[in-house]
């Protein structure tokens, strides 16, 4: 596996694992434990979450105010633009982001570390994507940021997403409850 702090976010580690391919299809281990610490994520997982998005669908900005979720994130089939926002209000990195492709084919994954905002939006005509959390999920802790803020002006390859109710009427980032 290689482990490769994002040049923009640091703290953002992309994740590429090793593949054995042959006649069959291809094995790959996509967790162990022991080679994560190494490569900088030593961390303990307590809640896997798996969802299936249609194309065009934006999730996101989604983080929680307390028990803040570090999250491996992974595209089990088709693609997705996948989003990193920096909310820690004393980061020199305050509201900048990064995206990047993950999918099916390029098997990469993604941590985000807690208190970082995180979405995605379907590039293929479906995705199932897959979360390993750092805590458990606390809806009464659950805020988001809108996916359109023009301060954060994140460059979505889409333009008329599919929103939930609750991503659709979020606030900026200069109104948001952000963790302490």
């Amino acid at each position: 596996m290689i482990f490769s702090p994002s040049p923009i976010l640091k703290d953002v580690i992309i994740i590429e694992p090793d593949t054995f391919p042959d006649k069959r299809g291809y094995f790959m281990e996509t967790y162990h434990q022991k080679k994560f610490a190494v490569g900088g994520i030593d961390v303990e997982f307590v809640q896997d979450n798996q969802s299936m998005s249609t194309k065009g669908t934006l999730r996101g900005l989604h983080y929680q105010i307390q028990r803040p979720q570090g999250k491996l994130v992974r595209v089990l089939y088709g693609e997705v633009f996948d989003v990193a926002v920096d909310i820690r209000r004393s980061s020199q990195n305050f509201g900048k982001w990064l995206g990047i492709l993950l999918s099916a084919n390029n098997k990469r994954a993604v941590y985000i570390p807690p208190n970082f905002a995180h979405g995605f939006c379907v590039l293929s005509d479906q995705a199932e994507f897959l979360y390993k959390c750092t805590d458990f999920y606390g809806p009464e802790y659950e805020r988001t940021i809108r996916w359109d803020d023009p301060e954060l002006a994140i460059d979505w390859p889409i333009k008329d997403p599919i929103l939930s109710e609750k991503d659709a009427t979020s606030p900026f980032l200069k109104h948001a409850e952000l963790p302490l």
